[in-house]
């Protein structure tokens, strides 16, 4: 059973997480010859202010 997890930044609404969801779905079936229920997605809605990348805050890149 593939399990994927996905951290983004806060902010996205349900119909963009639905459809991301749904195509991560079929991608993730046809390449690993599964079935739909096989796959188990894992979102999570992250602050800029709890993101960093090269020690700086995503909140406060320009």
């Amino acid at each position: 059973m593939p399990l994927i997890q996905v951290d983004m930044f806060e902010g996205r609404g349900p119909e963009i997480k639905r459809e991301f969801v749904e195509a991560m779905t079929r991608e993730t079936c046809r390449v690993l010859k599964c079935e739909p229920g096989a796959v188990q997605i894992i979102l999570r809605d992250v602050k800029k202010s709890d993101w960093a990348s090269s020690g700086v805050l995503w909140s406060e890149k320009k």
